[in-house]
C-alpha cells in the first residue's frame, strides 16, 4: 500500500470541502481505496489530506492527472500543493 500526503491552503474550506467531497466517486474511479482530510489547528485553510493506492503507479498517475488539478483549481486550493509518498512500515 502507497499513502499520498497532499499539504495545500485553500482560499475558502468549506467552498474547498464541498468540492473534495464531491470529487469522491471520480477519487475512487482513479484507484484511491481510503482518504482522511484534516485541518491545522489555528488555520482552518491550511489542509492535510492522506489517499491510499494499491501501487506507486497508481498513485503518481493520481497525483498528476490534468483532472485533480482542474477540481483543485476551482475548490480554490491557493499555491502549489506539497506531496510526498509514504508505505507501513
Amino acid at each position: 500500500m502507497i499513502r499520498m500526503f497532499v499539504r495545500h491552503s485553500v482560499n475558502d474550506f468549506a467552498k474547498w470541502k464541498t468540492a473534495y467531497d464531491a470529487f469522491d466517486t471520480e477519487r475512487k474511479a482513479a484507484g484511491v481505496q481510503g482518504d482522511g482530510v484534516f485541518k491545522l489547528v489555528g488555520d482552518p485553510n491550511d489542509i492535510t489530506a492522506w489517499h491510499d493506492f494499491e501501487s506507486m503507479e497508481v498513485a503518481r498517475s493520481f497525483a498528476g492527472s490534468d483532472r485533480l488539478r482542474q477540481v483543485m483549481a476551482d475548490a480554490g486550493v491557493a499555491g502549489e500543493p506539497t506531496i510526498w509518498f509514504t508505505t507501513k512500515v
